[in-house]
Parts: structure tokens; C-alpha cells; sequence
């Protein structure tokens, strides 16, 4: 029999590393302080873990999907869900209330999408979040292609620039291979993209339409140089990324389309439509329309490039400043992966046309700036955890010493709980960190051949020395910012801390002197006292009154107590006494209170149940007409008030029931 869990959830971000991980990290920390059961599936690099099974969705309570990335949500038809972007999962926090939500959500039967909110109940999940969702599926599954094939093709440098080439003086078959088998993971990359974002919109179908799309984005419209005609064998001008962008949504949505058209035919044909109408007139269609747009695709591309490279001939303070704000601004988002995704496409552009050209230069120097960017920022936690460590948690101490590891491999997420902590000022100070290292890997003419792998790629980076500086740097500056704000912050809270200690402090005087200056002072309230019987009890009440100067002689006002005693019992209800001394020993009318935490159970009362509250009042033999009277029928009135003697047996506080008694005494 399945287990069953009060949340099932999904979680998945664009690289399937670190948000994922710290989504589902979150969920489960949350899920247990509300003391729910919670599994959750991840949808990383290495594909779906801790995969739910049917029996369990079926037996949640609730959904919750954090994902920027296609992780099968109609599975979940019919159950109350929430579904946003992963990065609002990666706190505890909001994490919380994401399954506070999905508890009290709408079920949507019909899981067009879930709600975002249980404000929003019933509302679709936002058509912008759809399009990133898609997106960052198809970003997702290209990264692998990118990192690979770069990585294999930078290790093809060690054996020199030309190695590859068999009529240099340095070529070696090895590196010749590497660099064949690097190119043709590279060359999948924008095909890969373009496939997996239509997968994510339009499913299985869209695969095939959507690696068509991706393959045309590669090659462009190909003309014949001599006729100008369209050729088959002639050549053509790739748009790449762009494009593969542009045909994978031009396919999932095509697929979308046909389903609607064929959606009247027989049952019986519908393994027809899989096999052979979806591939068929998607290809046809998506094809047709990507070869007639390869031309204003390929001149945005351009444009764009060009841009790039007209920020460049700014300087690269302008251009570095650009680079590093957008690697920094959200950590591995949106913003991030754009600038990765052109860093990767110029590097492509730049393995393409050989080492030694213009291209090649300024796509490489460009890669170096997007990865030193890419790499500061975890770097930055980790000098700041080190150098301050009195001002950060031991969580925080021990994440920040963890992301020297992320840093140093290229892994910006790490940087995102101390930011989400404080957004103001620590994404300015991360963005600072980025600029600084962007702008000095450009102005020192560093050149990254790999695009990722961080410092494990530094052998086939130029000018690796001055690259490790220029993200040293950023680091430090970035760094000391960081320490900067958490000590103002530390110093602040210290401050608070003292301020509020001395408030609690003046209160508790203030409210002592308050209770002394009534009737009933709490410095004559005796709680928590444990006594055999009456008489130990009246003489306790006898020393302590002695004690505070409230009487002259105990063993007098001990007589005093017994001679009343044996006149009837001063033993009430409910556990409360009222003894009272006439005697000259006293020298003004007084109260004094005593609790036992066991109960007298030897004094006489009314009801036969012990005595746990005594109220003794002690006056002057010359006030026993006047004072003595009003008092005692003031705390008698009071007794038979089921809320004051409620509220006198709930606590142990002497100033709390210094209060109550002499709010009664008034």
C-alpha cells in the first residue's frame, strides 16, 4: 500500500542544480513546522528523483509546483494546487505559505493551470509565467549540450590553438577528435532548445517540428550564390538562438493548433495523428514559416551582435558594467540565463570561425566576463562568512563555505538565500562584485574557450592569472561591501537588543513600584510556599510580616491569628482563606497573601477542599471597627466572584495578584 503524504509537490529550475534542490529543501522544512507529511519530486540535470507515484498524488491534500520548467503538472488534475516560479519556493518562508495556499486552493478539474494564490482562487496561471516556464524547459535541456561540447572543445586547446587543424604544425588526432566531437554537441545546442520548448507546450508531438525549427534556425534560408534562387545546395544565414526560440514556440503552438483541427476525427485514428499527421503537417508548417522569416531573423540577429559589439567599442567599463549587472540582478534567473545564453551563442560564433580572428576574440573575451560574473557572487558570500563571521548565523556561516565550492564551479545559486534575506542592498553589492570582475576580465584581454566549468577550465583560458585576479577582486570589493552592511546591520540589532533589555528592566520597576504603591504590596505576596498545616501557615505570614516591618512581634500576631481561628474558621471555597489579626503588635492595616503549591488541607473550609490561597489581614487592635471591617468585607465581596478567584489561582506572579487584590481594595 502506497504511503500516503499530506503534500505532494515538483520542484525544477532551468539547470536542474541548485534551485531545485533548495525549492525542495524549503518545502520539506516548512511541511514539518506545521507538522505535515510532504514529499517532493525533483525534476534536476540528472532527471526526475523521488518520483511520485499516482496512489500517492491521488492521496494528498494539496499540490504544490515550484518550477520554471515543464515537470507534468496535468498529473495533478482535480487536486487543490498552487504553481509559480521556483525561486519563490527557495525560502522557508515562502515556502510556508505556498502550502498554506495549496491547502485552502480551489481543485481545478479541468488543470488548464492552478492557482497562484489563495487570493487568486480560480485564477489561471499568468500567461507571461507560461512563456518562462517554456523557455527555461528548452534553456534547461540546451545547457548539457553547451557545457559538454564547449568543455571538450576548450581541452582540444591544450595541445595547442591549431591542434585540431591537420596541416598545423601542432595538430594531434586526440585534440582533433575532442574538437569534432565538442562542435557536434555544440551544433545540437539551438536544435535542442527550439525542440524542448515546443515539448514543453505542445508535449511529444512538438519534438518533431520543433528539432526542424531548430535546425533551420542553424542554417538560415540557403540560396544558391550564382542564381539567387532558393537551393537546396546553395547557402544560408543562420539566425541561431534567437531563432530557435522563436520556432520552438512557433511549433509547441502549431501542435496546439492541429489537436484542435484533428480533434473531431474517429477514435480509432488517433495512433494515425501521432504517427503520421502531427509530425507531417507540423513539419510542414513550422518549416514553411521559419524559411520565410530566416531573413528579418537572421538581420535581428545581426543587430543584436552588433550591439553587443558597439557596447564594446564604449569601452569595457560600459560593456563589463552591462554583463555584470545582468549576471547578478536575480542569481541564475531570467536576466542571468539571458546573458549566459548570448555569452554561449557569441562563443559558438566565435569557435566557429577559428582562433585568431575577430570574432573569435571578442566571443571569447566575452565568455570570460559572463563567467567571471557568473562566479563573484557565491565567492563573495564565502570572503564575507570568513571575514565577518561574528555577524552572520552558524546556517549562514556554513551555506557561505559551501558556495566557495559553487563559486569556484560556476554555480551562481548559491548566492540566492543571502540575498532573498536582504534584497536591499545585497543584489547592489552582487551586482557591484559581477561589474568589477566583467570589467577587469575584458580590460585584461582574458579569453574563455569553455563556457562553463569555472575554475576547472582554467588551463585552456588565456591569461588565467589576470582572469582569477579580475575575479579576486570583485570578490574582495563585493566582500567587504557585504561585511560593511551585516556589521551596521549586527551593530543595529545589538543596539535593539541592549535598548529593549533596558525598557524591560525600567518596566519591571516601574511595575513593581506600581504594585508596592496599592493596598497589597507584591513584596508581601508569597507564592509557590509549602506549609503542613494552618498554624505553620499563620506563623509563616507572622515572621514575614515581622520581616517587612509590618508588625513588631510575630509571636504576638501569631496569637493574634489563632484567637480568630478558634472563634470559627476563616476557611472559605474553593481553596481560599481570609485570617485576620487584631493586635497592637501591628502598626498599619495590611494584606499579605500566601500560596501553597501543595494546598493546607488541615484548615476547616466550607467546601472541605484545601486551602491553597491565603489572604491574612493584619490591622491595628484601635482600627478593629474601621479598617479592619472594610477590608475584610471588600476581600469577602471579591471571593464570591468567580472570575477574580479565577484569575488569583491562575498565576504566581505577586504583582499580578497584588494587582487583582487591590483593583478590589480600591
Amino acid at each position: 500500500m502506497a504511503e500516503k503524504y499530506d503534500i505532494v509537490a515538483a520542484t525544477g529550475c532551468p539547470t536542474g542544480i541548485a534551485h531545485t534542490f533548495m525549492a525542495k529543501e524549503a518545502l520539506e522544512k516548512a511541511a514539518a513546522e506545521r507538522g505535515l507529511t510532504i514529499k517532493v519530486e525533483t525534476h534536476g540535470q540528472v532527471g526526475v528523483e523521488n518520483e511520485l507515484t499516482a496512489a500517492e498524488i491521488a492521496g494528498a491534500r494539496a499540490v504544490v509546483v515550484a518550477a520554471d520548467k515543464d515537470v507534468h503538472a496535468e498529473r495533478f488534475a482535480g487536486k487543490p494546487m498552487v504553481s509559480v516560479g521556483v525561486s519563490r519556493a527557495i525560502a522557508v518562508e515562502s515556502a510556508g505559505k505556498l502550502i498554506d495556499d495549496a491547502l485552502v486552493a480551489k481543485a481545478d478539474p479541468s488543470l488548464a493551470v492552478a492557482v497562484e494564490s489563495a487570493e487568486a482562487a480560480g485564477e489561471k496561471e499568468s500567461f507571461g509565467h507560461q512563456l518562462y516556464k517554456h523557455l527555461m524547459n528548452g534553456v534547461s535541456h540546451m545547457l548539457v549540450f553547451v557545457v559538454a561540447g564547449g568543455v571538450l572543445t576548450a581541452l582540444s586547446f591544450l595541445w595547442g590553438i591549431t591542434s585540431f587543424d591537420s596541416t598545423a604544425a601542432d595538430y594531434n588526432s586526440f585534440a582533433a577528435m575532442l574538437k569534432i566531437i565538442g562542435g557536434v554537441a555544440m551544433g545540437l545546442m539551438v536544435p535542442v532548445l527550439s525542440a524542448y520548448i515546443a515539448e514543453s507546450i505542445g508535449k511529444r508531438p512538438a519534438l518533431v517540428p520543433g528539432f526542424v525549427a531548430g535546425m533551420i534556425a542553424i542554417q538560415g534560408l540557403p540560396v544558391n550564390a550564382t542564381t539567387g534562387m532558393i537551393d537546396a545546395g546553395g547557402a544560408g544565414v543562420g539566425f541561431g538562438f534567437l531563432g530557435g526560440i522563436v520556432g520552438g514556440f512557433l511549433a509547441g503552438y502549431v501542435i496546439l493548433l492541429l489537436e484542435k483541427v484533428f480533434a473531431k476525427l474517429p477514435a480509432n485514428l488517433n495512433g494515425l495523428k501521432a504517427i503520421f499527421l502531427y509530425p507531417l503537417f507540423s513539419t510542414l508548417i513550422v518549416g514553411l514559416v521559419m524559411l520565410a522569416i530566416s531573413g528579418p531573423m537572421a538581420a535581428i540577429n545581426t543587430a543584436m551582435m552588433d550591439f553587443l559589439k558597439g557596447l564594446s567599442a564604449s569601452g569595457a567599463i560600459v560593456l563589463g558594467l552591462a554583463i555584470g549587472c545582468m549576471c547578478a540582478v536575480d542569481m541564475g534567473g531570467p536576466v542571468n540565463k539571458a546573458a549566459y545564453v548570448t555569452g554561449t551563442a557569441m562563443l559558438t560564433e566565435a569557435l566557429a570561425a577559428g582562433v585568431g580572428t575577430e570574432t573569435y576574440n571578442f566571443g571569447t573575451n566575452f565568455m570570460a566576463a559572463v563567467s567571471a560574473a557568473c562566479i563573484v557572487p557565491p565567492l563573495i558570500t564565502t570572503f564575507a562568512v570568513v571575514v565577518g563571521k561574528k555577524y552572520f548565523s552558524q546556517e549562514d556561516h556554513d551555506a557561505g563555505i559551501v558556495n566557495f565550492i559553487l563559486g569556484c564551479t560556476h554555480i551562481t545559486e548559491g548566492a540566492i538565500p543571502f540575498m532573498t534575506k536582504n534584497i536591499w542592498p545585497v543584489m547592489p553589492i552582487m551586482m557591484i562584485g559581477s561589474s568589477i570582475a566583467s570589467i577587469l576580465s575584458l580590460m585584461f584581454g582574458v579569453h574563455d574557450p569553455a563556457p562553463h566549468g569555472g575554475f576547472l577550465v582554467l588551463p585552456v583560458v588565456e591569461n588565467a592569472p589576470m582572469w582569477v585576479l579580475a575575479i579576486a577582486i570583485g570578490t574582495v570589493v563585493g566582500g567587504i561591501l557585504f561585511v560593511a552592511f551585516k556589521k551596521h546591520e549586527w551593530t543595529k540589532a545589538q543596539k535593539a537588543a541592549e535598548a529593549e533589555v533596558a525598557t524591560a528592566e525600567v518596566a519591571a520597576i516601574e511595575a513593581e513600584q506600581a504594585s508596592d504603591e496599592g493596598f497589597v504590596k507584591a513584596s508581601n505576596v508569597f507564592c509557590g510556599q509549602t506549609v503542613e498545616n494552618r498554624d505553620a501557615a499563620l506563623a509563616l505570614i507572622s515572621e514575614r510580616a515581622v520581616e517587612a516591618g509590618i508588625a513588631e512581634d510575630s509571636a504576638e500576631l501569631y496569637a493574634a491569628f489563632l484567637k480568630r481561628e478558634a472563634e470559627g474558621t476563616t476557611g472559605m471555597v474553593e481553596g481560599f482563606a481570609i485570617p485576620h489579626a487584631k493586635s497592637d503588635t501591628v502598626k498599619a492595616a495590611q494584606v499579605m497573601v500566601l500560596k501553597s503549591s501543595e494546598g493546607i488541607a488541615s484548615w476547616e473550609t466550607m467546601d472541605e477542599s484545601p486551602v491553597i490561597c491565603v489572604i491574612a489581614l493584619l490591622v491595628p487592635k484601635s482600627e478593629a471597627g474601621t479598617s479592619h471591617l472594610q477590608i475584610l468585607s471588600k476581600v469577602a465581596t471579591a471571593l464570591t466572584d468567580e472570575a477574580f478567584r479565577a484569575a488569583v489561582k491562575s498565576t504566581d506572579d505577586p504583582a499580578a495578584i497584588a494587582k487583582l487584590i487591590n483593583e478590589r481594595l480600591a
